[in-house]
């Protein structure tokens, strides 16, 4: 009885602070600085919790995998937002073409550098173990990956953003969906607010899942761009330099809701669940978010036309491409320890003090490097990669 009155209490608590923002922009009130960023904030934090909720329901009807890639779609709602508006606006002012590569670019490194160890790191804090297992299912997201930060290398080379690169970053995601589609719903232990609906009839506990998604995509939504907003009013009045306020400050904002998800999964001890939260939202950034760019751009300008990169733009998708090759490599093991971690968290921090060609470039090495090494001299990761390498194939068994 206790624990039920419990996770009733965090359930409305949880609608609270997300209704309490939905009362604010329908009524057209005004907030000014703290809480112009504090209650869109809250309002996130409410809708992580309830999205996980959703996300603990699906895997009931389907994969845990399609749950998570629909989970990681809702959550990545707000990056799309800032770097579709940056996009369409380079379509009448190039200027912005830095910009929305800046956004796009520091969301990605955000999520792998300081996501996937702030995982690692309370998993070790809150259970002592210092290694995440994946499950097999897993290497369905290591693999879209995979191919997508192979091509991602072309980019850089070619130094444009075009309809080409929509067209096989989309067909990497649509991929990535289809495999995840094929895999059968697993067994997940359910508890909390998810398990007072789990017990309701089928035909209702699906539609309140599907309202679940709904309800939390729609906070997210109307709750990103003035968290956003918020913090880059902020920034600006500390005097920080816009290019490093789009790069950094913005994803913050907008990788809010997928870190807030990863953060509750990872302390209830879900650390695989978790990590796949944030893979899923980096095969996701990493194809279609990368797609829509030049399609944005293109129907601003009123023509194909690809976003022409300029060197700065060039070394940062480089550097983003090479830190993915890393994080890929440690992951096709299906294993996560917290020395990897400390690795990917170490760099990713390291490389904001320093801003010359030269360092960057230097810092893309020591990315490909590892990750070459990594493969080179440890077997069992050429081995791994054949695994990898295997769910290429689909499943025609019914």
């Amino acid at each position: 009885m206790k624990s039920k009155a419990l996770s009733i209490l965090w359930f409305l608590a949880a609608f609270i602070l997300s209704f309490q923002w939905i009362v604010i922009r329908l009524s057209h009130i005004r907030v000014s600085y703290p809480l112009d960023s504090i209650l869109p904030g809250l309002a996130i934090l409410g809708a992580a919790f309830i999205l996980t909720w959703g996300a603990e329901l699906a895997e009931l009807e389907i994969s845990q995998g399609l749950a998570i890639a629909f989970l990681a779609l809702i959550t990545v709602l707000p990056e799309y937002t800032v770097d579709l508006y940056f996009a369409w606006t380079a379509g009448k002012n190039p200027v912005y073409t830095a910009f929305a590569t800046a956004n796009m670019t520091g969301s990605n490194r955000l999520l792998l550098g300081l996501g996937w160890g702030l995982v690692a790191l309370i998993f070790w804090a809150r259970s002592g173990k210092k290694i995440i297992e994946l499950i097999n299912s897993q290497r369905i997201e290591i693999l879209a990956l995979l191919l997508a930060t192979i091509y991602s290398f072309v980019i850089p080379l070619k130094g444009t953003l075009s309809l080409i690169d929509t067209l096989v970053l989309s067909a990497i995601y649509i991929f990535y969906i289809a495999k995840t589609s094929q895999c059968a719903s697993e067994e997940t232990e359910i508890e909390g607010p998810a398990e007072l609906i789990e017990a309701s009839p089928r035909k209702l506990r699906i539609l309140i899942t599907v309202l679940l998604f709904i309800f939390s995509g729609y906070v997210i939504f109307i709750s990103a761009g003035p968290f956003a907003e918020g913090l880059l009013a902020a920034g600006t009045k500390l005097g920080i330099e816009k290019f490093i306020l789009v790069q950094w400050l913005a994803p913050i904002a907008s990788e809010a809701p997928e870190f807030i998800v990863a953060i509750i999964l990872a302390l209830k001890l879900r650390a695989s669940t978790s990590l796949r939260v944030l893979v899923s939202s980096k095969v996701n950034q990493w194809t279609l978010l990368i797609g829509v760019l030049p399609l944005a751009f293109s129907i601003s300008r009123g023509h194909v036309a690809p976003m022409i990169l300029d060197p700065r733009q060039i070394e940062e998708i480089l550097i983003t491409s090479a830190q993915s090759l890393l994080g890929i490599v440690m992951l096709v093991n299906l294993r996560f320890s917290i020395k990897e971690a400390m690795i990917l968290v170490i760099l990713f921090v390291t490389q904001l003090v320093f801003t010359s060609t030269e360092i960057r470039y230097a810092y893309s090495a020591v990315y490909l490097g590892s990750a070459v090494f990594m493969l080179v001299f440890l077997k069992s990761n050429r081995m791994n990669f054949r695994k990898i390498f295997s769910e290429l194939t689909f499943d025609k068994t019914p």
